[in-house]
């Protein structure tokens, strides 16, 4: 059996690493002098770490190497200012079509789970206009393979390969003990659920580094939806009533809430206002569950954490073990 990627959250000061990274991020800095260094930001599925400074006389390791570039890498873990950072011995590129990326970029592993319980749901759906919508997509292979690989964001909630079908569900579960209490409409809900973020596959690129695509930075993922989703309507036969059309598209465009995060629209009907309250919950509670998991957010032995960006600069407070 081949052996996971090295757990860079436990690596312990003193370890030994010898292992396939990629690099996430590149940092250049110059000195008072005048001199330049550069330190390496390397990851893997389970995390990432910086590595010590490689300072001008050592920069002609790194040169050539850039965001994205796979690496093989013989490091020793140590420990600066309280946190640990590998010094490299050894970095040399490895061709990108040799590496696993499945063990270099987060993942959410098996998604043949969050598969089972999406396409029952789809399943149980009343034949009718939100249906066949609804097959458009999930009946097409194409579309299959590419959900669920996709993250759902590149550095906030569920920024991972086959992130974006684990939101789904997470949305989903939510949104469906919202809907009964609500007696909302549940097969249109479903619908939004399962379309609202069909724009992220035109948003991000994950083949390696997960970034944002020129047209994702330039629309955002809520437009760049809307628009397959009115491009996919234009196929359907028999065509969705004016109306009916209107309700899925307001679904997808008001889903984020507001125009500062992205919707054009607020949302005005009730079954929006459910499916932007679970989309909210689905993000936010994951962030603070990852918040809390992350052990560089908290000094040794603090309850409080640092300020995280991913909570609008909010701490969290992680109890300490029961005795």
């Amino acid at each position: 059996m081949t052996a996971g990627p090295v757990s860079i959250p436990s690596l312990a000061v003193g370890e030994r690493v010898q292992d396939t990274l990629l690099v996430w991020d590149i940092e250049s800095r110059s000195q008072s002098d005048g001199s330049r260094y550069a330190i390496l930001h390397l990851a893997n599925s389970t995390g990432r770490a910086p590595t010590a400074p490689f300072w001008s006389s050592d920069l002609h390791l790194v040169d050539g190497l850039s965001k994205g570039t796979v690496v093989s890498v013989i490091a020793e873990v140590q420990e600066y200012r309280g946190s640990k950072q590998l010094k490299v011995a050894s970095i040399r590129p490895v061709p990108k079509e040799m590496a696993d990326f499945s063990r270099l970029v987060p993942s959410v592993g098996d998604v043949a789970p969050w598969w089972t319980r999406l396409d029952r749901w789809s399943s149980e759906m009343a034949a009718g206009p939100w249906k066949r919508v609804v097959a458009l997509f999930y009946d097409d292979p194409d579309f299959r393979r590419a959900y669920e690989r996709c993250p759902a964001s590149i550095a906030n909630h569920h920024a991972a390969l086959g992130g974006l079908l684990r939101h789904t569900v997470e949305v989903g579960y939510i949104a469906h003990a919202i809907a009964k209490t609500c007696a909302a409409e549940w097969d249109l809900v479903l619908a939004g659920v399962l379309l609202h973020d069909i724009g992220k596959l035109e948003s991000y690129r994950f083949d390696g580094l997960f970034e944002t695509t020129e047209a994702g930075a330039l629309l955002g993922h809520v437009v760049l939806g809307a628009l397959l989703l009115d491009r996919r309507l234009d196929e359907l036969e028999p065509p969705l009533a004016e109306r009916e059309r209107w309700r899925l598209q307001h679904l997808v465009l008001s889903h984020h809430g507001a125009l500062e995060f992205g919707s054009p629209v607020r949302p005005m009907t009730l079954e929006a206002e459910i499916l932007h309250a679970a989309d909210l919950a689905s993000a936010s509670t994951t962030n603070v569950a990852d918040a809390l998991r992350d052990a560089s957010n908290f000094a040794d032995g603090a309850t409080v954490s640092k300020r995280i960006w991913s909570l609008d600069q909010r701490k969290v407070y992680r109890a300490p073990p029961t005795p």
